[in-house]
């Protein structure tokens, strides 16, 4: 298989799920079998198939990356400029080719348990449509070679976000909770959008590889480049939930839960991660402190509020918030292998616990509908407990999911965890920027704690509603078969032989660091060679740090999980006396540090409030401005009428008049009879005579 043959059955593994959307969203509801789902789910395992064949050719038979650029607009030749052109294409490297995998495996698992989950949906048809379109648009972030068309895809992801988060939007809940993801969204793409400008202006071209080239060149470097680098960092902060634009993800749960699983868990949010790891090389040394601390406090804000919701579903998202945290302080402290390397673990078990998660809520649901109960939320995990009897393989899945998350051996979790620690660890060691590692390592406690909390409150003790209880069952195995590959997914093995290993990986083995193109000035010191020393000082210190760090790493969690069995399982501490002894610490965390209410207060009220001055201005004044104009044109127009109608057509109607008058006098005098002449002749000589001989 060449080059040129991979380049095809990438462009086919992108159109399969668009070519699903078109027929779904115009033939689906009426004219199709099923309504679509089946040609749609079809369509998406194709590409499942081709992105397998496109990897593993790829990472085998090419190490060199793949790439096919056209020109797409040539504005030919501009002063002080050049030729302007556009250049579009695919790029086909060991990390597009591993995200594809990602992308349509989960893309697949979710598209079949929702032939379940979403059976007799009023939409269900668009919801399949909204499905391919969202895959489409993600496989093009993944597959694009530019940051134009990475843009374009960037913004079709928003868009197919939100109509999927949307989906119930008879929902006022859901329709709001759309709005505010595409609105904050927009906030970091904004931002994103700004830094291409940057790029652009500065090198005139899109091209990832005639970028870092040009940035090699010294064509963009400073202040700038760093400016440039933040910027663009700013649309993973957007579509990766990170602070402070995190607060669209939690309100997003409010979508069907195989889309949280979707896009929520591995494809959407990890879209900021692949860009952040994409555009790596053109990161500078501040600008990637920046992106460390920025993941380190994401990490810490959600692990801090997930350990005090009730809602199953947002435990889950405040824990995808703090997962992608660490991803993004992995990148950030120099540890990029192991923030790619949890994206792609992640992607396995947290689909997995939100389809689990869904499996829960479906069953809540159907014995809710039992016994005609339509007011008790079926999310809610206050109202669950003992479902491990009834729901053995969600159980067992959902243990699997909770122990990878947790970093626990044997699980993916474990080895891309312990990566990410040991590059905080080694980053803190040598930069003194000794808050990531602490943030680390203590969120890996909080992690251990929340999801064991979660998983004991849900399927452990007695049911908290046995009128409840006595409904549920299994879910059907259209949504259980999903659980159990993703389960599959999350242990070590899929990944490499060893257990406690990162290194002896494949992803360390196929994805690796590129080296940087800022100046040497501008790069971490402890990342440049020294002469006569093979390896660099993070890579050693990486390597010493790599036993110390998965030690304190499982101390951490095996911490975790001990108190949220102490306190859930066993009853040994009180978790209602701990939160009325500290109250104001508990309400300040269960309120989400407030966030919600802070940006209502500033941005949006301040939003509001000028967008009713700007209204008040056009009425009164741009409105006032134009009505006062017209009212003096009028009021002229009026004076000008006035004048003509009285001055100008009185002056022409009284000459007219004296004329006329004169005129009928001059008639009275001229009647015609000859006798009246005699008379006026006569007279006349009379008059003569008296005047000149009297």
């Amino acid at each position: 298989m060449n080059q040129n043959t991979l380049i095809l059955l990438a462009i086919l593994a992108l159109l399969l799920p668009f070519l699903g959307f078109v027929l779904l969203i115009f033939w689906g509801r009426k004219r199709l079998p099923r309504q679509g789902d089946v040609i749609e789910t079809g369509l998406v395992l194709g590409s499942l198939v081709l992105s397998f064949i496109i990897f593993f050719n790829k990472i085998l038979y090419f190490p060199n990356p793949i790439e096919w650029k056209f020109e797409w607009v040539n504005f030919g030749f501009v002063e002080n400029w050049g030729e302007m052109k556009i250049t579009l294409g695919i790029l086909i490297d060991n990390l597009s080719a591993t995200m594809l995998v990602v992308v349509t495996v989960v893309s697949s698992l979710v598209h079949i348990f929702s032939i379940g989950y979403m059976k007799d949906d009023v939409r269900y048809s668009r919801y399949f449509a909204y499905l391919g379109f969202f895959t489409f648009s993600m496989l093009g972030i993944v597959l694009t070679n530019n940051f134009f068309t990475m843009y374009v895809f960037w913004e079709l992801v928003g868009v197919s976000s939100y109509l999927l988060i949307g989906h119930w939007y008879e929902k006022k809940s859901a329709s709001d909770a759309a709005k505010k993801a595409f609105i904050v969204n927009r906030v970091g793409d904004f931002g994103f959008f700004v830094g291409i400008m940057i790029i652009w202006a500065s090198l005139k071209t899109f091209n990832f590889g005639e970028v870092f080239a040009g940035i090699e060149q010294g064509k963009l470097s400073g202040g700038l480049l760093t400016a440039a680098g933040i910027l663009v960092f700013c649309g993973a902060i957007g579509k990766s939930a990170q602070f402070p634009l995190h607060v669209w993800l939690p309100d997003a749960m409010e979508g069907p839960t195989p889309v949280s699983a979707l896009i929520h868990a591995a494809t959407m949010v990890a879209a900021g991660v692949y860009l952040t790891a994409r555009t790596y090389a053109m990161m500078s040394a501040d600008a990637l402190t920046f992106i460390a601390y920025i993941g380190a406090v994401t990490a810490f804000i959600a692990a801090t509020i997930a350990i005090t919701q009730t809602d199953i579903k947002r435990v889950l998202a405040y824990s995808t918030i703090s997962q992608l945290g660490y991803m993004t302080m992995a990148l950030g402290s120099g540890a990029y292998v192991a923030g790619f390397f949890h994206l792609v673990t992640h992607a396995a078990f947290k689909a997995g616990l939100f389809l689990g998660s869904g499996s829960v809520i479906h069953a809540m649901h159907h014995a809710l509908h039992k016994i005609h109960d339509h007011h008790t939320d079926p999310q809610d995990i206050r109202n669950m407990g003992g479902l491990k009897k009834k729901m053995p393989i969600t159980y067992y899945t959902f243990l699997i999911y909770t122990l990878a998350i947790s970093g626990i051996p044997l699980t993916s979790g474990f080895l891309s965890k312990d990566s990410i620690l040991a590059g905080a660890f080694a980053f803190g060691k040598l930069s003194g920027h000794t808050a990531i590692p602490l943030i680390g390592f203590f969120v890996a406690g909080l992690t251990a704690f929340y999801m064991f909390r979660l998983l004991i409150l849900t399927f452990h003790g007695e049911p908290k509603r046995k009128d409840i209880f006595e409904h549920i069952h299994e879910s059907p195995k259209v949504m259980v078969v999903p659980l159990i590959i993703l389960a599959v997914l999350s242990l070590w093995f899929i990944f490499g032989p060893n257990p406690f290993d990162a290194s002896a990986t494949w992803v360390e083995k196929y994805i690796h660091k590129p080296e940087s193109v800022v100046p040497h000035e501008q790069q971490f010191e402890f990342n440049l060679p020294k002469e006569g020393v093979l390896v660099t000082e993070y890579e050693h210190a990486l390597h010493e740090a790599h036993i110390p760090a998965m030690l304190l790493s499982l101390g951490m969690a095996g911490l975790g999980i001990l108190f949220a069995f102490l306190t859930y399982q066993w009853g040994k501490i009180s978790a209602e006396k701990v939160a009325n002894a500290l109250k104001p610490v508990y309400t300040f965390l269960k309120n989400k540090w407030y966030f919600d209410e802070l940006y209502q207060n500033t941005f949006v009220l301040a939003t509001l409030g000028i967008s009713k001055f700007a209204r008040w201005f056009d009425i009164k004044v741009i409105d006032g401005i134009v009505d006062g104009s017209a009212h003096l044109t009028k009021l002229w127009s009026f004076s000008v009428g006035k004048f003509d109608w009285n001055i100008i057509d009185g002056l022409v109607n009284l000459l007219a008049y004296i004329t006329g008058f004169f005129g009928y006098i001059t008639r009275l005098l001229q009647n015609g009879k000859v006798q009246t002449y005699i008379i006026y002749v006569v007279f006349a000589v009379i008059v003569l005579f008296y005047i000149f001989l009297g």
